[in-house]
């Protein structure tokens, strides 16, 4: 019966109200609002104990106070099946294995004829970089691979013929899966996924298409051979409507920069007080390359050589993308180094490492020769 006393009430409160609010429309809003205060004031309202709602809070606060049966061992196998629940809900990260192998005799890299009608507007010099990051959409992630990239954009209604965006989409679709390529992207891109790629300074550094924001339709791909990845990304975007389209052969790089030796060094910290390295890590990432540690290896045999030697690391980067980003990466850079050292027995109190982001540049950022020499990491003596 309490239960229903309860209910009565709010059922005249909200017919009243309805009532109210239906006359509302057709008369003036005061006396539509007098009338609204006067049924909230005719209202019978029920008095609520003042310790009504305790329980249930306590049992929201503590499920252990709404079951006090429960063990924490019951707690605890509560809590690692709410884990497990949530760890098979997560996306698994795209496995390029999943891509069958073509059986198609593919022709020369990078494949594809500029479409009937559509000339590039890149110069013939700029269409090939010999290694570069791209940007692909793959499952529901923007992920980063690297190697030798091919590029292609075309101004599709300038053109002599024009092109929609689903014609130009189309004709690489079927092109693509004629040679065994699958599509690859589950999503576009969002403000949650450039987010989760670590933002729009990160992906504009290595994106060749168009630019990753919503409304900017990608086309990602995969073509596998034996030996060999192919990415594809195809997109459409700006005013007026351009096609863009760019295919990585995936690879690590080529080094073609020998590094210092022990000597080497020594020679020019003691000639100049500091000396330049270029050190591999891996794209925007502060994580070491393999192929960096001979040069880390050197180091620590300069240390080694002369115990009473202090160094100061500090690393360096080109002025592409966002300063605050360039000021982090070099920091997180520098500390990689720092604690390589360490790793090898070099003591820390002999060490410290800052960065200094874009802001000492030693060479020209207008070109790649230049920005690959403000990549750097300095040892400076301290």
């Amino acid at each position: 019966m309490r239960g229903r006393c309860t209910l009565l009430p709010l059922l005249f409160v909200t017919v009243l109200l309805a009532g109210a609010c239906d006359r509302a429309r057709s008369e003036s809003s005061a006396d539509a609002l007098a009338e609204v205060v006067d049924a909230l004031d005719a209202a019978p309202v029920e008095e609520v104990p003042a310790d009504a709602g305790v329980a249930t809070d306590a049992a929201a606060a503590d499920p252990a106070a709404a079951a006090p049966d429960a063990t924490a061992a019951d707690a605890a196998m509560a809590a690692a099946a709410v884990a497990a629940d949530a760890a098979a809900a997560a996306p698994a990260a795209f496995d390029p294995a999943s891509v069958p192998v073509t059986s198609v005799g593919l022709p020369p890299f990078p494949f594809f004829k500029a479409p009937d009608g559509l000339q590039s507007s890149y110069r013939e010099p700029q269409r090939g970089i010999a290694h570069d990051g791209q940007y692909f959409l793959a499952g529901d992630k923007a992920v980063l691979v690297e190697g030798r990239i091919f590029r292609d954009r075309f101004a599709l209604t300038r053109a002599a013929r024009p092109y929609s965006e689903l014609e130009f989409h189309r004709n690489y679709e079927n092109a693509i899966a004629a040679l065994g390529g699958r599509r690859i992207d589950a999503v576009q891109y969002t403000r949650e996924v450039v987010a989760a790629a670590g933002g729009r300074g990160a992906i504009d550094k290595h994106q060749h298409g168009a630019a990753a924001v919503p409304g900017y339709r990608h086309d990602s791909y995969l073509l596998r051979t034996p030996d060999k990845e192919y990415w594809i990304d195809v997109s459409t975007g700006a005013i007026p409507l351009h096609g863009y389209v760019v295919v990585l052969e995936r690879q690590a790089m080529a080094q073609s920069l020998g590094f210092l030796d022990a000597a080497a060094m020594r020679q020019a910290i003691d000639q100049d007080g500091r000396v330049a390295l270029h050190i591999n890590f891996d794209t925007d990432k502060a994580t070491l390359r393999p192929d960096a540690q001979p040069t880390i290896a050197e180091i620590g045999k300069l240390l080694a050589d002369d115990p009473a030697l202090q160094l100061s690391i500090e690393g360096h980067t080109d002025a592409t993308g966002e300063a605050a980003h360039n000021q982090a990466l070099s920091t997180a850079r520098a500390r990689s180094v720092l604690g390589a050292l360490v790793g090898l027995g070099v003591d820390p109190a002999r060490l410290q490492s800052r960065g200094y982001g874009q802001e000492r540049p030693v060479a020209d950022n207008a070109s790649e020769a230049g920005r690959a020499a403000n990549r750097r990491v300095e040892l400076v003596r301290r």
